[in-house]
């Protein structure tokens, strides 16, 4: 069973929001941030990337950054930039991209859950990663940013979430850079709050889609929060802040690579070589994405190449084996190429699907890169036959849009 619970949010009054709210704080770099905050003291990028309070150069890292965080949050709350609810409630957050709208769940999600596995993982975590968010939780003493979750799709809650929906939302704006629609509800109804508790309650598992550092980070200061003050079932510190959507709403777009060089190899004899594994065809100039699983899109000298992997090239009977990040780094990358570490070799890069086919040929034409990939989109079912089974998806291999935007609610650990 999946132990959730309602909190009392602290939010920007609805005035603010649009002052407050910004992106995640690993979508960006520091000067992007510094940029996107200008003169506005409200943007929550003093509080997520606080290096931007500081002379250009400076680590984000550096001790002093992490103390000017606690310093930020103290003083929105001080100044009425962030308000706390009253009561414990859950939250209903909408996106919309493109016509399509996702609805999630804000909610309270269990550490021991993160720790025994029923919240379950499908990317390794770095060290380094996970201690400068733990650094950033401790400091704060809050989930400033919620973790990007996913459940089994459920009628009852498709309904409760319909009929929130259908009335005036709390919030309401497009978000600048993207055009994405952003709006969020208020479920403070008793009855209502009782059935989302009892609906996640019978879900064997729930899915960490992203923020696998964040989730890791929250976990272990909870951790730590119960061996230095006991393990009391109602503390706040046994919970981290959560947006659960329902799998079937869930948009992954292809995430796809782009290569320096092709090693020894001359063109023609790369397209030949190619052969070996894929059936090769010529789509000329015009931009071509894959249109189903096992078929990639090459490009490479002003053209466009579809690759159908042909029969017996992998075991369809292996959940990693049959992804197609895993015939493409194991057919191409390795076995022509020579690429073995997707996340040390310098020699590739990897491009978000929203930038779209455009950007991998711009970079291509520009003379940067030699040769680009584009892959079919990983399905959020072969994600969870991942987690299920226990496995690691290779890297590189999900791109979750659109984000969620940091700054609408917030979670105090006491």
């Amino acid at each position: 069973m999946a132990l959730v619970r309602p909190f009392k949010g602290l939010r920007p009054p609805k005035e603010l929001v649009e002052k407050i709210e910004c992106r995640p704080y690993d979508v960006l770099n520091s000067e992007e941030a510094r940029v996107e905050a200008g003169d506005n003291e409200l943007s929550l990028y003093h509080i997520i990337k606080p290096e931007i309070d500081f002379p250009e150069g400076t680590s984000e890292y550096d001790p002093c950054v992490y103390e000017k965080a606690a310093e930020n949050f103290n003083k929105f709350q001080q100044n009425g930039w962030l308000v706390q609810d009253e009561k414990p409630m859950y939250y209903i957050y909408a996106q919309t991209m493109k016509g399509k709208t996702q609805h999630g769940i804000v909610l309270g999600a269990s550490v021991k859950d993160y720790l025994n596995g029923t919240i379950k993982k499908h990317e390794l975590t770095r060290q380094d990663k996970e201690e400068d968010r733990m650094k950033h939780v401790r400091v704060t003493d809050a989930n400033i940013e919620p973790v990007f979750l996913a459940y089994p799709d459920n009628d009852v809650l498709s309904a409760l979430i319909r009929k929130y929906t259908a009335q005036r939302p709390e919030y309401e704006f497009i978000a600048p850079i993207d055009g994405f629609g952003h709006r969020f509800w208020l479920v403070c109804d008793d009855t209502d709050i009782e059935t989302i508790t009892e609906q996640f309650a019978a879900m064997p598992s729930l899915y960490i889609a992203d923020g696998h550092h964040r989730s890791a980070a929250a976990a272990l200061v909870g951790q730590e929060k119960v061996l230095a003050h006991g393990d009391n079932p109602d503390a706040e510190y046994n919970y981290f802040m959560a947006v659960c959507f329902p799998a079937g709403e869930l948009t992954i777009l292809d995430y796809n690579r782009v290569i320096t060089d092709l090693g020894e190899f001359t063109e023609q004899d790369f397209l030949c070589a190619l052969e070996a594994d894929f059936k090769v065809t010529c789509m000329g100039a015009e931009n071509y994405a894959p249109k189903k699983l096992h078929q990639f899109s090459l490009y490479l000298n002003n053209c466009w190449y579809c690759l159908d992997v042909l029969p017996g090239r992998f075991d369809e009977n292996d959940p990693i084996a049959v992804l197609d990040v895993s015939i493409s780094s194991r057919l191409i990358l390795d076995k022509l190429l020579g690429i073995k570490d997707l996340r040390r070799d310098k020699r590739i890069d990897f491009v978000g699907g929203l930038r779209g086919l455009d950007e991998l040929k711009r970079r291509c034409d520009s003379g940067e890169m030699k040769v680009a990939l584009a892959l079919y989109p990983v399905s959020m079912q072969q994600i969870m036959d991942i987690a299920d089974n226990g496995m690691i998806m290779p890297p590189k291999a999900t791109w979750f849009e659109p984000k969620l935007r940091s700054g609408l609610v917030i979670h105090k650990l006491k």
